[in-house]
């Protein structure tokens, strides 16, 4: 038996009423609970989302010795103190693309850090040679065994201790920039990273670590210097996770598009003012609050919502992480709209499931589609192919007509908190289900 989402759209209809609140970050909480290897004490953390990305880091992290307990409403203690060496469960690590951010506060504090590949969503092709080539800029030998794309690494510090190094990323990343943020913060000397990404996240990370005795400067702009010192102490100030921009930015689209009155909370809108403008230019009404987002539709005027061209781009631009939601929407907008990925290719392989619902789409190539609209899309069994575009899938489904199936539900739960109940508060018709293999096609 496996689980799918079952979904009534509504053929287009403005009948979502009501309040939809975001969760705690996926991407801010992974690094956080990386962050514990750096601290002599425990690390509380909370507004952790309770989704299965945050329970494979915990299995990573409990392998490697650490230990976890779950307190309930998103705390999260942990504890490194009885950890011992760097070696990574193998299957664990291949689950989950995070993996890899643990190799900096790892290599570190144990001067050693053995991994294979990591996993996570196949969107394209996402080699791992900015870390390794970082790592041997901090005074590391990297030996490889294996086939490309399932190697095993092993990192080994010269003399057991990263020394600080300068480090150019040819392309912003913002994984890379917080594991080698953190791999500064016990190494010997100073680390200067330049072209760092500048996502809310990482500033929100070297804040609280700066709080615990970290020494970085320059988070949220394009160079992050980190002087090195001793394990840091939480002395008993926690981590709050913050709110999710990506999982805010998908709730905004579907009340873009079906909303009657939405408002969505313990979001943070200033994170998304690129989404937030383009759907205003768009047609959109939005009002913005302090912590809260609306869509409300005057029932005496009729809106329309019109074409706009979407390039992707590194924080504050347009996120990647919304740009399949952000296509389903063009699908309804009136005229023809381009969308330029700029940041992974085959990100965009999903739209032939959306022209088989009835979306008119064009590829060019991996990284361009002009999307004709708006078009009425007809209800589809369809299998989620990775996190975002498993979402996009199921904003596809409500704005359909008829019952919907999304398979591979896993790979929506990887990144969202028990997102059908929250959706069925405002008036969408998803449950969870259960089907058999004999009866998936």
């Amino acid at each position: 038996m496996k689980e799918v989402f079952l979904i009534k759209g509504l053929a287009g209809a403005r009948k979502l009423v009501g309040e939809i609140p975001v969760k705690g970050a996926k991407n801010a909480a992974l690094k956080a609970m990386a962050s514990a290897i750096l601290f002599s004490d425990k690390l509380v953390m909370k507004n952790v989302p309770e989704i299965e990305d945050v329970n494979r880091m915990g299995d990573l992290l409990v392998d490697l010795g650490a230990t976890i307990e779950h307190k309930g409403n998103g705390v999260l203690e942990i504890s490194t103190e009885e950890m011992y060496d760097g070696k990574m469960s193998d299957e664990i690590a291949k689950r989950l693309r995070a993996s890899i951010v643990l190799t900096g506060p790892l290599l570190s504090r144990f001067g050693t850090v053995h991994f294979p590949h990591p996993g996570g969503c196949v969107i394209g092709a996402r080699p791992i040679d900015l870390f390794l080539e970082g790592f041997k800029k901090m005074g590391a030998t990297v030996a490889i065994s294996g086939e490309k794309g399932k190697a095993h690494y092993v990192i080994s510090a010269k003399g057991g201790k990263l020394r600080g190094a300068e480090l150019f990323f040819r392309n912003q990343s913002v994984t890379g920039t917080e594991t080698f943020m953190m791999a500064g913060v016990l190494a010997e000397g100073e680390t200067v990273i330049k072209n760092a990404a500048l996502e809310p996240e990482i500033e929100a990370l070297a804040d609280f670590l700066n709080g615990c005795g970290a020494k970085i400067h320059g988070a949220g702009t394009p160079t992050i210097t980190i002087t090195g010192t001793q394990k840091l102490k939480s002395k008993g100030k926690a981590y709050v996770t913050t709110p999710d921009r990506i999982e805010a930015g998908s709730f905004l689209v579907i009340a873009a598009l079906l909303g009657k009155d939405v408002t969505i909370t313990k979001c943070e809108p200033k994170h998304l003012e690129s989404l937030i403008e383009l759907l205003r230019y768009s047609g959109v009404p939005i009002k913005v609050g302090k912590n809260t987002i609306t869509v409300k539709i005057d029932s005496k005027k009729k809106i329309s919502l019109n074409a706009v061209d979407v390039k992707t781009h590194e924080y504050p631009g347009f996120p990647t992480d919304i740009q399949a939601p952000m296509v389903v929407y063009l699908t309804q907008a009136k005229g023809d709209s381009l969308v330029f990925e700029t940041i992974f290719e085959g990100r965009l392989n999903y739209v032939e499931w959306l022209n088989r619902m009835g979306a008119e789409i064009t590829m060019f190539d991996p990284h361009r589609v002009k999307i004709s609209g708006p078009t009425k899309l007809n209800s589809k069994e369809l299998e989620s192919p990775d996190l975002r575009a498993g979402l996009a899938f199921v904003i596809a489904g409500i704005v359909a007509k008829g019952e919907s199936v999304i398979h591979n539900v896993y790979n929506i739960d990887r990144g969202y908190e028990k997102v059908e109940e929250r959706l069925q508060a405002i008036g969408v018709s998803i449950k969870r289900a259960y089907m058999a293999d004999s009866d998936i096609v």
